[in-house]
């Protein structure tokens, strides 16, 4: 009786959800709004196919669009996005949809200092602008991967939160210096090199945007001094 048990448990397990089958869906454009149906042709119209349930998108499911190259994979819930990713036809990401929300987004953004302060706003850049972020963008501020470049040549791209640098991140001037480590609110924290113009560099920790523990070396790796606690000897 008990081996019946486990082998009825395990079928329960494994058959699929009531009501819910794959299968495609055409989207039409009414007078009443968006409605899906179950033919169409998918070289003019955006075309789904997934999950199915009650004749709506409810699972994991591609949508894609004929004209604008764009496609969708994730979770569909009760006929609406709930975690899916934008993506162009090069894999370039357009934004996501987060437990039912439009969290991250792909564009531009400039940033405005006021009362010791960062401000970021969208919009057409001036010739006046000095700097501009281009990339993953969350309620306003740049969250995710971007990138943020100078009038004058200096670009930084990695990890953003909340608008500030934060996480693994490559920084360049136009004289050559490059960093690559670790950030911490707009700050180097952590390990990082720092390789200057003329091949010298330094390698180790940093703490609240200065270098802390680590070692100078030559072009040749040969190690020139330490810096123990911030002091160079």
């Amino acid at each position: 009786m008990r081996h019946l048990l486990i082998i009825f448990s395990l079928l329960l397990l494994s058959s699929p959800v009531i009501g819910q089958e794959t299968g495609v869906l055409y989207q039409y454009e009414t007078s009443s709004g968006i409605q899906w149906k179950t033919f169409g042709d998918g070289k003019v119209q955006p075309k789904y196919k997934g999950e199915i349930k009650n004749g709506i998108m409810d699972g994991l499911g591609v949508l894609t669009y004929p004209y604008s190259e764009k496609s969708v994979v994730g979770e569909w819930a009760n006929g609406k996005e709930w975690n899916t990713k934008h993506t162009k036809k090069d894999g370039t990401l357009i934004g996501k949809w987060v437990n039912g929300e439009w969290k991250i987004s792909l564009g531009v953004l400039y940033p405005r200092f006021r009362n010791g302060k960062t401000e970021w706003f969208g919009g057409t850049r001036k010739k006046s602008d000095f700097l501009k972020y281009v990339g993953e963008i969350e309620n306003g501020l740049p969250n995710g991967q971007g990138t943020i470049t100078t009038n004058d040549g200096y670009r930084y791209n990695g990890n953003w939160k909340d608008g500030k640098q934060h996480g693994q991140g490559t920084f360049t001037s136009l004289g050559g210096r490059v960093y690559i480590g670790d950030y911490i609110d707009d700050k180097r924290h952590g390990l990082g090199i720092e390789t200057f113009p003329d091949g010298t560099k330094y390698v180790g920790e940093w703490k609240n945007g200065f270098i802390w523990n680590g070692k100078m070396e030559d072009k040749d790796g040969k190690i020139l001094g330490n810096f123990v606690n911030g002091v160079y000897n």
